[in-house]
């Protein structure tokens, strides 16, 4: 096959093109060579490249970092969350056991005061706790925990740290119903405190109220002044705070 003078030029320069690259590669790297052994410069230029892409490496990996932020958050959000409800479990707990202690404070209160009330009007009596309670208007009536069988009997007083509170009207062997001061049908004698005007309390069926519908118009009486019971008729024993005036 015959061949052109022109194509065997260009394959040649081709040819002596590609040797004369390589042999200016191969100067270049000898070159740096013997700069980076004899002088600092390649370690100055490696220095200030890595400083130039360090941006953008810290760029690449931010989204892994946030990633694991954004874990590391979420993990202690749900330990306090966690801790959190302990803590506030234990708190209401804490509450209730003071609520409870200061119930019993309270209560130890009372029954301290109806003994010192009965060692100073030196009477015979017992403590009872009342299990059931009646409060309709119109009849006014609790239970309360001794019986016949502890010595209960029909017409004794039943009072409580504040003063008189009923009698009792039935008698089982281990409880007994009381008719509240309160109730309609209810009819306390009572004296005020202060001026010894007598008169006749009566129950009003709502709330704690007794009313004195017998008082003349010119009786002695103020608000604030205490009722005791007078003792007449024998069913309450006198001397035991009654009620306090509020109105007239």
């Amino acid at each position: 096959m015959a061949l052109s003078r022109d194509g065997s030029a260009s394959l040649f320069a081709a040819s002596a093109g590609g040797t004369l690259r390589l042999a200016g590669y191969l100067l270049l790297a000898v070159a740096l060579m013997m700069l980076d052994h004899h002088d600092d410069w390649l370690p100055r230029v490696r220095s200030a490249t890595a400083l130039a892409v360090e941006p953008a490496w810290r760029l690449a990996g931010a989204p892994a970092r946030w990633l694991g932020d954004i874990r590391e958050n979420l993990a202690a959000q749900s330990s306090l969350r966690s801790e959190n409800r302990k803590l506030r479990d234990a708190l209401l707990l804490a509450n209730v056991r003071i609520a409870r202690m200061q119930a019993l404070v309270r209560q130890n209160d009372q029954l301290k005061r109806l003994l010192d009330a009965a060692d100073s009007l030196r009477m015979q009596g017992q403590l009872a706790r009342v299990i059931d309670i009646d409060l309709d208007p119109y009849r006014r009536r609790l239970v309360l925990n001794r019986g016949a069988r502890q010595g209960v009997q029909v017409g004794q007083a039943v009072v409580d740290a504040h003063g008189v509170m009923g009698q009792v009207i039935e008698v089982l062997p281990n409880t007994a119903v009381v008719l509240l001061v309160t109730d309609p049908s209810s009819a306390l004698p009572v004296i005020d405190a202060r001026s010894g005007v007598r008169a006749v309390a009566y129950g009003s069926g709502s709330g704690d109220l007794l009313n004195l519908p017998d008082l003349p118009i010119n009786a002695d009486i103020k608000v604030g002044d205490s009722l005791l019971t007078s003792g007449l008729g024998g069913r309450f024993p006198a001397g035991f705070p009654a009620a306090t005036i509020v109105t007239i």
